[in-house]
């Protein structure tokens, strides 16, 4: 049996040394880099193709979802098992962005190695606590989603302001006054419930309410 090349992607070190030392007592498991945050996994998996990469989810600079979705568009055999801390909305994210585990740091050690054992063989692991919370995060995002409104107007401002566009060049191309367009992004935060428009942005692709295209 090849051992499983797991890659760990945390930014603490003492969280990496830890893990490494624990991974290595496992004959089957090779530990062939740890990388301190998101864009490290990202170049690491481009390089060595490894079978698993433990990844933390809250990273500085490129986090561990939007490395995981990099990963999994570019490199769709790399797995990724998501370790943190937190029960968030991060699991609903994390899953849709392909990870094949989520895990919490507090868990035992043999039961971090059992997870990259059963997802080596091509299974998906979450936790029962993670588990709930995940059920009820998809549930909440649903209901969210199903009540949003957004006039005619409201979508092309979005779909203009996914693709880049600022609010004087919104306003050239749909022909109103640059303070109009703010009105609309405006409401549109508040429908969606986020504070600027790059949250707008990422909400409005991860709920497919408009798209890059």
């Amino acid at each position: 049996m090849d051992k499983a090349r797991v890659v760990i992607a945390d930014d603490h070190v003492l969280v990496r040394e830890g893990l490494r030392k624990l991974l290595e007592l496992d004959s089957n498991i090779k530990v062939i880099d740890e990388v301190g945050d998101g864009q490290g996994a990202i170049n690491i998996a481009r390089k060595e193709k490894p079978d698993i990469i433990i990844m933390d989810v809250n990273m500085p600079g490129t986090d561990g979802i939007v490395a995981t979705r990099v990963i999994k568009r570019e490199l769709p055999s790399v797995r990724i098992i998501a370790l943190t801390v937190y029960e968030g909305e991060e699991v609903v994210d994390m899953v849709k962005a392909g990870a094949s585990a989520y895990i919490l740091k507090d868990v035992a050690g043999s039961e971090l190695v059992d997870t990259i054992h059963r997802v080596m063989n091509g299974e998906v692991v979450i936790y029962p606590r993670v588990a709930n919370r995940l059920v009820r995060e998809l549930r909440q995002s649903e209901n969210r989603k199903s009540e949003i409104r957004l006039t005619k107007r409201e979508k092309d401002v979005l779909t203009l302001l996914v693709k880049g566009n600022t609010n004087k060049e919104m306003a050239e191309v749909m022909f109103i006054s640059e303070k109009t367009v703010k009105n609309h992004l405006t409401s549109i935060f508040r429908k969606l419930g986020v504070k600027d428009r790059t949250h707008a942005a990422i909400y409005a692709l991860k709920n497919r309410i408009v798209s890059e295209e």
